[in-house]
């Protein structure tokens, strides 16, 4: 039992994180946390896109972050976003197991959402 409750508690850590990065960066519109694998671990989008394909997703870009950053001698992968006509999907390490991805609405301040998820 006390295994379960300290899991439970580190998972309402990182709820408050992903709620406090919403807060700080107004169109933030969702996160994910995933492994580097690809599976899904937390989410905290109400609607929208499924979690699941935003892990598959985070995992892919991180992949091929992380190929680029080698083949160009430039060093590990620090984060990648994709802007697209209605928003951006930005992708930051956690460790070297999970990814933090982050969706934001075409009004997202890219900088400050770089500075938030990197702090």
């Amino acid at each position: 039992m006390a295994g379960r409750n300290a899991i439970e508690s580190e998972h309402e850590v990182v709820y408050a994180e992903l709620a406090a990065l919403k807060h700080a960066v107004s169109s933030v519109v969702g996160s994910v946390i995933a492994g580097v694998d690809g599976l899904l671990l937390l989410h905290d989008l109400d609607d929208g896109p499924e979690p699941h394909d935003l892990a598959a997703l985070a995992a892919a870009t991180f992949g091929l972050g992380r190929q680029t950053g080698l083949a160009l001698r430039q060093g590990p992968f620090r984060e990648a976003t994709v802007r697209s006509h209605q928003g951006h999907f930005s992708v930051y390490p956690v460790g070297d197991a999970a990814l933090l991805a982050v969706l934001g609405d075409k009004g997202l301040n890219i900088a400050r959402l770089h500075l938030e998820a990197r702090g």
